[in-house]
């Protein structure tokens, strides 16, 4: 207990409200946002799959976003001991939300290496994916012209260079084949680049993320402009908004819309709480959440303008229709973006700048994923921590070491099979259920309205009664609906939309390493019933959904935080109140009363 309560002493707060903003808008602005957002649109429905996705982020997003804002500034811990300080009999929802960080990690930083790659490709004289190459094309064809067809079954230079070059993409998962040394290293470079951002825990990303969460803003405003010149490119942009009103009614659609905020906001990811665990008690996160919220819905429109405009140059280059040169997954940025930037003057300037915008992109998000794993086990282990390891910095390089070997299958010839299969089971499948139970715990069980008073005692002002609406009403039930429907419209994953199909094996390996996220809210509920007091099973029920958040008896404010003490008055009496072990407390004669409570002592 003692030194727990040294670790929360000596916990860190951000230097300033701007690095802990920018470092949450650089955590939800990321990859996704170039890929996942602008596909998602592409398949559901165009303009109208934006209905559907602005009422996820208004019903749901953003008001569980200022809830787990709220619970990390609170509580002032990571998403596994907020949880079970929240509600004891969920914490495994906490644990389940570092798994799922942990996974996304492992594969994540996997296209930050592919960015490098192509960052040092960019530097040959010639854009290496700019032409058929006979070293090692199979099926390339660039001879575009007018009324030219490219011949059946034929693939651009850039989509062979991602498949041939450089992942060197075997036939299926089944031949996962070897790994290649200059994609070794790029990853190590990878992991490189987001330990030293990490290394001395928020005292150095904070200031990092001036640079990596602004820069990309730069790029964006510059390829913006330099898509909207390309020939075609207004044609592409009508087919981004062209709405197909008829997909409204399938539930695929609103699954999208949902997981999509989820996933570009951060929610159930854990990493949001961690960052605002080193906030000032004090801090508006109100504010925050608004400003975080809108600047990353505005950056997907934003990112899906330009990929459309750059599709729309490319069918009207190729004489195809732009349903024949959308890519999903990463290969619409490693295989569509480079057609484009081949075609530009300067081309290698043009490509070094975008990759390097993936590049800075990646790392704001792996930032904030592998420091929610890095917040957890500093929360659970204090003292084993500071006994053993001794300093921070050797704590963040374990977790690097552990994240890195665990990547490795996804750099070998059959890993981008392994990519795509846990980035369905991770970032799909796990999300929603994880979301859910989180939502359960801090608003039916805890409390909407406590948790609002919560706010107020940081902010100073009630959360208006849109967020208490959403809190207890549409945010559980829309992600509640949106689980069952994807349960129940669930398919299994496929490659380059069917082109591969997984073998049965893999898809039960996906659902296991779902699992590993799902499993622990089972089995820390049956440790928290365990472990409560009580003589029967309802006794032991009822107190592991009790909060263990101490309030203060006479102003109700939270007593447990790293404020161990406070000052308020009652009438015209400033009173003292003073959080002492149960043990030294005695019946001290100049004491001027005892409340009731063990733990605390009032002195005026």
């Amino acid at each position: 207990m003692e030194q727990q309560q040294q670790h929360e002493a000596s916990r860190q707060t951000w230097s300033n409200k701007a690095q802990f903003v920018l470092s949450c808008i650089g955590y939800a602005v990321g990859l996704g946002n170039l890929w996942r957002f602008p596909y998602l649109c592409y398949k559901s429905g165009g303009g109208a799959f934006l209905i559907p996705y602005f009422l996820m982020l208004f019903l749901c997003g953003i008001p569980a976003l200022l809830m787990e804002l709220a619970v990390g500034q609170y509580t002032r811990r990571g998403p596994i001991a907020a949880l079970a300080k929240i509600c004891p009999l969920l914490k495994g929802a906490g644990v389940g939300t570092v798994v799922i960080s942990f996974i996304l990690c492992t594969y994540y930083n996997v296209i930050i290496a592919w960015a490098i790659y192509y960052i040092a490709q960019s530097f040959n004289s010639e854009l290496p994916w700019s032409s058929c190459n006979a070293t090692w094309t199979v099926n390339c064809f660039d001879g575009y012209g007018t009324n030219v067809t490219a011949p059946n079954g034929s693939k651009s230079a850039p989509e062979e260079f991602f498949n041939e070059v450089m992942l060197e993409k075997s036939s299926g998962i089944t031949e996962m084949g070897s790994v290649r040394l200059s994609f070794l290293l790029a990853l190590v470079a990878a992991w490189v680049l987001v330990y030293f951002s990490l290394w001395k825990s928020i005292r150095s990303s904070g200031r990092v993320v001036y640079v990596t969460a602004t820069l990309p803003y730069l790029l964006i405003g510059a390829f913006l402009w330099r898509a909207f010149t390309l020939p075609g490119a207004t044609k592409g942009l009508q087919y981004f908004f062209e709405p197909k009103w008829e997909l409204l009614t399938h539930a695929e659609v609103w699954v999208n819309a949902a997981t999509q905020n989820f996933n570009s906001i951060g929610i159930a990811y854990g990493s949001l709480i961690a960052f605002s665990s080193y906030n000032k008690f004090t801090n508006n996160i109100v504010m925050d959440t608004w400003a975080i919220s809108l600047t990353n819905c505005f950056t997907s429109i934003l990112a899906g303008t330009i990929v459309f405009y750059t599709l729309g140059n490319i069918a009207h280059e190729t004489g195809k229709e732009i349903d024949d040169v959308v890519s999903e997954g990463p290969g619409l940025m490693f295989m569509v973006y480079p057609q484009a930037l081949s075609k530009m003057p300067y081309a290698n300037v043009w490509a070094v700048l975008f990759f390097s915008m993936m590049l800075v992109l990646g790392l704001d998000s792996q930032f904030a994923t592998v420091e929610v794993i890095i917040t957890s086990m500093q929360d659970a282990f204090p003292g084993w921590i500071q006994k053993h390891l001794k300093r921070h910095e050797v704590l963040v390089l374990i977790v690097c070491v552990f994240s890195f070997l665990f990547g490795i299958p996804n750099i070998t010839q059959g890993g981008i099979y392994f990519f795509q299969l846990i980035d369905h089971y991770t970032a799909v499948v796990s999300l929603m259920y994880l979301a859910f139970f989180e939502v359960i715990a801090i608003v039916w069980i805890y409390g909407a309205n406590r948790l609002a008073r919560n706010v107020k005692e940081m902010t100073g002002k009630l959360p208006s009664i849109y967020f208490r609406f959403c809190w207890y009403f549409s945010a559980p039930l829309l992600i509640l609906a949106i689980w069952i429907f994807s349960i129940i419209d669930y398919s299994s994953p496929t490659y380059n939309k069917g082109e591969y199909i997984y073998p049965p094996w893999a898809i039960g390996l996906g659902w296991i390493i779902t699992s590993f996220s799902i499993i622990p809210i089972s089995i820390f509920a049956v440790i928290a019933v365990v472990q409560a007091k009580g003589t029967t099973f309802w006794e032991k029920l009822q107190n592991s959904v009790q909060s263990t958040i101490e309030v203060c008896p006479c102003c109700g404010h939270a007593l447990d935080s790293l404020d161990c003490q406070h000052t308020h008055s009652i009438g015209k009496d400033h009173v003292k109140l003073v959080m002492h072990n149960p043990q030294s407390l005695t019946d001290d004669a100049n004491t001027n009363g005892i409340i009731s409570e063990d733990n605390v002592r009032v002195q005026c």
